[in-house]
């Protein structure tokens, strides 16, 4: 641990660098088509994180309900990163009622000491990705599935994991929400721009990431409407887990709340050798997040759909996709 940090707890220079590595931190967060849909700002020892109105899919997303997820996944890594840092911080969510852009505030309230399990979450951060090809033959671990219900389940949202005889349906929906956007030539252009050569530097998907050709699958990944550079085999996801994340209600604070639990299970996911592929075209239409809902009985409110499957220890991993840099996502008072 930093010795001037334990000498000088309050610095307020200290503290500045604590909360700007936390940000640096969120930017490895996962969103939809890589929009990084978050914007920080910086006042002492608070940091703000709002929603980028400017970088919400208009179509894909028009409720904001997938770019609130994501930015949940960045709150819970700047969390991460303040508690393996020795800080403890306080966090207020949606914290006014005036202003919709505003989702969290850190406030650090002092030193803390080191937390283990955050110090190995901070290092698998920057090694957690979405690898879109075909999962081993070798199933899930059970224990590694119940450390992520584990991790899920304390962000205050839940993980049910499909039955065999429910993936059926969940392949037909994720079919159907497919067919019904492609057939929106608005939808059509924003897909292109966030995965075609105009994308924004340092966003959007690059053809790295995405397979070369379709897979054979049961539940079909995102059709980018183009095939990219990633090798895939003829493989196929007999042995992926499929999960869903839902919580009680459907609104910002819940949807914020379930990027924290996305977090949480993405990470200790990596950490037990488990891949994950979310899959949000269900939930990006109507009618099949409905169908979704119907799947947990209504008892609750879908907000994604999990692939989980086994990482093969010997094969190359798959590339990252590139993160506009920190200092364009923070804004100092």
């Amino acid at each position: 641990m930093d010795i001037d940090a334990m000498t000088h707890p309050t610095d307020p220079q200290l503290a500045t660098h604590a909360l700007t590595e936390s940000a640096a931190a969120a930017g490895y967060a996962p969103s939809l088509h890589n929009t990084q849909p978050w914007r920080w700002r910086l006042t002492g020892t608070t940091l703000e994180l709002r929603l980028a109105p400017t970088r919400i899919l208009q179509v894909t997303d028009p409720d904001g309900r997938l770019a609130t997820v994501s930015c949940g996944v960045a709150l819970h890594h700047a969390r991460v990163a303040l508690s393996a840092q020795g800080w403890h911080a306080t966090v207020t969510r949606m914290p006014d009622d005036t202003d919709s852009e505003l989702l969290a505030r850190l406030h650090l309230d002092g030193r803390a000491p080191v937390d283990p399990a955050s110090v190995l979450h901070l290092q698998t951060i920057p090694l957690r990705h979405t690898d879109r090809r075909p999962v081993t033959s070798t199933p899930v671990d059970p224990a590694g599935l119940a450390a992520i219900t584990a991790a899920v389940e304390t962000q205050d949202t839940h993980l049910h994991t499909l039955r065999p005889d429910q993936v059926p349906e969940l392949a037909a929906a994720a079919e159907h929400a497919q067919s019904s956007e492609a057939a929106d030539p608005a939808w059509q252009a924003e897909l292109a721009y966030w995965a075609g050569p105009a994308r924004p530097a340092g966003a959007g998907i690059p053809d790295a990431v995405i397979p070369d050709h379709a897979t054979q699958t049961t539940v079909p990944i995102r059709d980018f409407g183009h095939h990219g550079d990633l090798p895939v085999s003829a493989g196929h996801d007999e042995t992926a887990v499929f999960a869903m994340l839902y919580g009680n209600t459907d609104e910002p604070l819940a949807w914020l709340r379930a990027g924290e639990a996305l977090s949480a299970g993405w990470l200790t996911a990596t950490e037990h050798g488990i891949s994950v592929v979310p899959h949000s075209a269900p939930i990006e239409v109507i009618a099949t997040r409905q169908a979704m809902r119907a799947m947990i009985a209504g008892i609750g409110h879908p907000y994604l759909v999990l692939r989980l499957g086994s990482i093969d220890p010997a094969a190359t991993g798959a590339a990252h996709t590139s993160r506009l840099p920190t200092e364009q996502n923070i804004d100092h008072a």
